[in-house]
């Protein structure tokens, strides 16, 4: 068992308990490139870090990352990552890129059990609905909050679960947090 896992409860012999935390790309820009070519605005570049601040005083430590490989999904989390206590390891997974929801699922499916943390780098609609999707129960309002928000730019959603990753499916899990710049 993880140290990540006995920081949060579990014991041995009893479900693990898991954390998939999954954020948004922070506000790109709009120049003469491809889609998966743009860069971050100013505004984005000034987001990204608050997020990582967040994560980091919420106490949100992934082991892994999987990020999307456009340019402002990988500029987003490498601002994100400096404000984290330690560097998770990180893939940057190209089917991140337009996902959809069973993309999304089918890569939470494919995790290797050894990780008990989790973090995907992503985009809308695609980390809207998979929150949305994998959140059956809140704290408090949370689940509210974010859907009246619709996931802006540097979102990031917080949702716990007991089980293996192939178990991971639609109401699974609890949204224990939500973040998002400018709320």
């Amino acid at each position: 068992m993880s140290v990540a896992a006995s920081s949060r409860g579990a014991t041995p012999g009893s479900p693990e308990s898991r954390r998939i935390v999954l954020l948004r790309h922070a506000k790109a820009d709009w120049p003469a490139v491809s889609d998966h070519d743009r860069p971050l605005a100013d505004r984005g570049r000034q987001d990204a870090p608050a997020a990582g601040s967040w994560l980091a005083s919420a106490g949100v430590t992934p082991e892994l990352a999987l990020c999307s490989t456009a340019i402002r999904t990988r500029e987003t989390w490498k601002l994100v990552v400096h404000e984290l206590p330690h560097r998770p390891r990180t893939v940057y997974e190209e089917r991140l890129y337009e996902a959809s929801l069973g993309d999304l699922l089918a890569l939470l499916n494919e995790t290797s059990e050894d990780v008990d943390d989790l973090l995907l780098v992503g985009h809308n609609p695609g980390m809207h609905i998979l929150a949305d999707a994998l959140s059956g129960e809140s704290d408090g309002d949370l689940l509210t909050r974010m859907n009246r928000g619709g996931f802006p730019t540097a979102s990031v959603a917080v949702i716990t679960f007991t089980g293996s990753w192939k178990s991971v499916e639609h109401g699974v899990g609890r949204l224990t947090g939500y973040w998002a710049p400018h709320d």
